[in-house]
């Protein structure tokens, strides 16, 4: 699980050695003006709620650190990337099966839901592929080019559909 998560997270600094801290940090893209950066400051910042929570077995994925260096300068987005590659490398499998509490706003308020370990690890990790997808669409419109063919693709995604007549 943490090789996979990994090997995503690799594709993100990937992205952020290739490109300027003008294009991170542009917000021009319709119809949510959002930033690169902004969406990876927010993938990243899931993850450090997780570690933050761990110690208390309690983790609130609405603590975010929204960290603006991050958002706006790919070097901080490179280390926040780094720093939570080590974090995960940090991690015991031998607690992934133990229940930690889960707190989330779903739009109505706060919820409160028992997961394992595990699962708010792979909770992290689909949503990180969700925000490369919506990043594959930033990346496009400013011209470029995507870190590798599987960006943004959930893994079970077929990605080469057969044309009609073949």
């Amino acid at each position: 699980m943490i090789e996979a998560i990994e090997k995503n997270l690799d594709r993100g600094i990937q992205l952020l050695s290739q490109i300027t801290d003008e294009q991170y940090s542009n917000t021009s893209i319709a119809p949510y003006y959002s930033s690169i950066g902004s969406h990876v400051r927010h993938i990243l910042d899931i993850f450090n709620c997780v570690f933050e929570g761990l110690p208390i077995e309690k983790i609130d994925l609405i603590a975010r650190k929204r960290n603006s260096l991050v958002e706006n300068f790919t070097e901080n987005g490179i280390a926040y990337f780094e720093e939570v590659k080590i974090k995960l490398n940090q991690l015991d499998i031998n607690n992934f099966n133990n229940i930690v509490k889960v707190t989330d706003d779903l739009g109505l308020g706060e919820v409160t839901a028992n997961y394992t370990i595990a699962a708010v690890l792979i909770q992290a990790h689909s949503h990180a592929i969700h925000h490369f997808a919506s990043l594959g669409y930033i990346i496009s419109q400013l011209g470029i080019r995507l870190p590798d063919d599987d960006f943004g693709f959930n893994p079970t995604t077929p990605k080469h559909l057969k044309m009609e007549g073949e």
